[in-house]
C-alpha cells in the first residue's frame, strides 16, 4: 500500500503536489517523494520519513515546474531503505519518473529479463523499478525522438506493460517535457482516480491514489481510471483516455475498504464511509444471532478505522457507544509500521484508555480487523488494566489467513494470527473473552452494495483466492522468505551501501 498523485497545472505544482501527500500519508510513512518538471529539467527530492519531515523550504523552493508527481511509501517488496523512495528515475530514452502503488508477482522473471535480454541496470530490489524500466524499454519501441512522441505512442507503451506485467499496479509516469500518464492494472486491484481545476489560465489536472486526494485540494472528481486503462495529460493541459488491456475485469481489494482508505473517500464508486457502517450494521446482525441475550454494557471503537462500523454496530445492538481510548496523533499506524518489534512498543504510545469509560463494564471492542494479533493483545490488556469486567471484541473484517501479494504487507500465513486457528483459539492467544469476526460474504456484500456492478472483489487475505490466477504455493514461499523482518533488515544495510544515482535534491 503505497499513495501516488501526479499534477498538470498552468502555474508551479510543487505546493499542490505537497498539500496532496499529506492527504493521502495515511497510505505510506515510511518514505515520500516529489519530481517536478520545467520544460527540460527535473527536480527530485525524496527521502525516509513523514511528508513534512522530508520536505522543508529549501525543497518547496527548488521543486519548479508545472507538471510532476508524488509519492507516499511503506514497504512491501524490497527494503525500507531511503535507496527505494520513489519516485524513481531511468534516464533512457526520454528522462522518465515513475511513482507505483501495488506489487508486480511476476517481478523477479522481469528483473532478469530486463538485465539479461534488454541490458538495463536496476539499482534496487524494488519492483516498482522494474516497472518503470518495463515500460521505459516499451516506450522506447517507439523509435521516436521525445518532441514526436504521441498519446498514442504512449498507450501503446502501457499495451505492452499489460502483457508482460502481472499483480496489482497503480501508476502515475512522467515524461519530460511530454506529459503525464495514469494507469491501472488489467483487474483494478489498486485504486486510481484522477479530477481536474478550471482556472483563468485553463484547466489543470490531477491524478490521485483516492478521491480524497482531489476533493481536499479544490479540483472536481471525474472519475476512477478503469482497470487496464490509462489517462494520459500532456504537459499544454490536453487528456485523452485509451482502454489499453485485452481482458479487464474490476476486481478491487476490498481491504481498502476494510482499512487501507480514508473514509471520506469514493473509490469506484462505493462510499468508503458508507460501506464501514455497512460493515457494522452486518457485525451487529451476526451478534444478535449468536448472543440474543448478550451482556454487553458499552461499544467502544479502537481509532480511527474501527469508529465508523462500531458506530452503526452499537446502534443495531441498543448499546451504548462510547470513546475509550484516546489517540496520540503523532504516532503512525502500526499496521503500516515496519518491524514487528517497532510496531507492539507503539501501542501504548499510540492510545490510553480512559478509564471510568472501562471499570466494571463488559466491554465490546471493535476493530477493523486483526493480523498479526499483537496489537488486538496490547488493546485487549489496556482494557482490562482500566477496570474492565469482560472483554470482548469484535472484527469488521473476516479472519485474515493468508497473505497478500498485491501490494499490502500482510506477511507469510505462520505470522498471521487466525492461520490454522478457530475463533476460540485466537480468543485465547489476544485474551478477549469473546471473539467474533465479520463474515466473507457479509463483508462483500457491505462494500458491493455500493456499485452492484462490481461482480468480484479480491479477498485473498481472507480466503487464499488470488484474483489473478497465477499465485502458486512457491511464490507465496518466495515472499514469505522476502518479508522475513531478518531478510529485510539485510536487504536494508545493502541498499544503504550503494550509491544512490538518482536526482536527489
Amino acid at each position: 500500500m503505497c499513495g501516488i498523485l501526479g499534477v498538470v497545472g498552468k502555474s508551479f505544482v510543487n505546493q499542490t503536489l505537497y498539500d496532496g501527500l499529506t492527504i493521502i500519508q495515511h497510505r505510506g510513512q515510511d518514505a515520500a517523494g516529489i519530481v517536478t518538471c520545467d520544460n527540460e529539467r527535473l527536480y527530485l527530492r525524496k527521502d525516509n520519513g513523514l511528508v513534512r519531515d522530508v520536505f522543508h523550504t529549501r525543497h518547496m523552493l527548488n521543486l519548479k515546474g508545472n507538471m510532476g508527481i508524488g509519492h507516499v511509501r511503506y514497504p512491501t517488496a524490497g527494503s525500507s531503505s531511503s535507496a527505494e523512495a520513489q519516485p524513481f528515475y531511468v534516464n533512457s530514452p526520454y528522462g522518465i519518473t515513475l511513482a507505483h502503488n501495488g506489487n508486480l508477482t511476476n517481478g523477479e522473471q522481469l528483473k532478469r529479463d530486463l538485465i539479461d535480454i534488454e541490458r538495463r541496470h536496476l539499482n534496487t530490489g524494488s519492483d516498482s523499478e522494474v516497472l518503470l524500466n518495463i515500460f521505459a524499454f516499451e516506450l522506447q519501441r517507439a523509435g521516436k525522438q521525445r518532441k514526436d512522441l504521441t498519446a498514442e505512442d504512449i498507450f501503446s507503451a502501457i499495451s505492452r506493460v499489460h502483457k508482460r506485467c502481472r499483480g496489482g499496479y497503480a501508476a502515475v509516469v512522467m515524461i519530460i517535457g511530454v506529459g503525464i500518464v495514469g494507469f491501472r492494472d488489467p483487474y483494478g486491484i489498486r485504486p486510481i482516480v484522477y479530477g481536474e481545476r478550471q482556472t483563468d489560465k485553463g484547466t489543470e489536472y490531477i491524478i490521485s491514489s483516492e478521491s480524497v486526494g482531489i476533493d481536499a485540494l479544490d479540483f472536481t472528481f471525474v472519475r476512477d481510471i478503469d482497470p487496464g486503462e490509462a489517462v494520459f495529460i500532456s504537459a499544454d493541459g490536453h487528456l485523452t483516455a485509451k482502454q489499453c488491456a485485452d481482458k479487464i475485469k474490476l476486481s478491487p481489494c476490498v481491504f481498502e475498504y476494510v482499512y487501507l482508505a480514508r473514509p471520506d473517500s469514493i473509490m469506484d464508486k462505493i462510499s468508503v464511509y458508507k460501506a464501514r457502517l455497512r460493515m457494522g450494521e452486518t457485525l451487529a446482525e451476526k451478534i444478535l444471532k449468536e448472543r440474543p441475550d448478550h451482556d454487553i454494557d458499552v461499544v467502544i471503537p479502537i481509532p480511527d478505522t474501527g469508529r465508523t462500523a462500531a458506530l452503526s454496530l452499537a446502534h443495531d445492538l441498543g448499546t451504548k457507544y462510547r470513546e475509550g481510548f484516546i489517540k496520540n496523533r503523532y504516532i503512525p499506524r502500526t499496521f503500516i509500521m515496519p518491524g514487528q518489534a517497532i510496531r507492539k512498543k507503539s501501542v501504548r504510545q499510540k492510545l490510553n484508555a480512559i478509564e471510568l469509560e472501562f471499570r466494571d463494564k463488559v466491554v465490546l471492542l471493535v476493530d477493523d480487523s486483526i493480523v498479526r494479533g499483537t496489537t488486538s493483545g496490547e488493546i485487549i490488556q489496556m482494557a482490562r488494566d482500566a477496570g474492565a469486567r469482560k472483554v470482548y471484541f469484535a472484527s469488521a473484517a473476516p479472519p485474515v489467513r493468508f497473505p497478500n501479494v498485491y501490494g499490502i504487507d500482510i506477511p507469510t500465513s505462520t505470522e498471521l494470527v487466525a492461520y490454522n486457528r478457530t475463533e476460540e483459539e485466537v480468543a485465547k492467544i489476544i485474551g478477549a473473552d469473546w471473539l467474533i469476526y465479520q463474515d466473507v460474504d457479509a463483508l462483500v456484500d457491505a462494500a458491493r452494495a455500493g456499485n452492484p456492478d462490481i461482480t468480484e472483489f479480491d479477498t485473498s487475505c481472507f480466503t487464499g483466492h488470488y484474483v489473478t490466477g497465477d499465485i502458486s504455493a512457491d511464490y507465496l514461499e518466495h515472499i514469505s522468505v522476502m518479508r522475513h523482518e531478518d531478510n529485510k533488515n539485510k536487504r536494508e544495510s545493502n541498499d544503504e551501501m550503494v550509491m544512490d544515482l538518482s536526482l536527489n535534491g
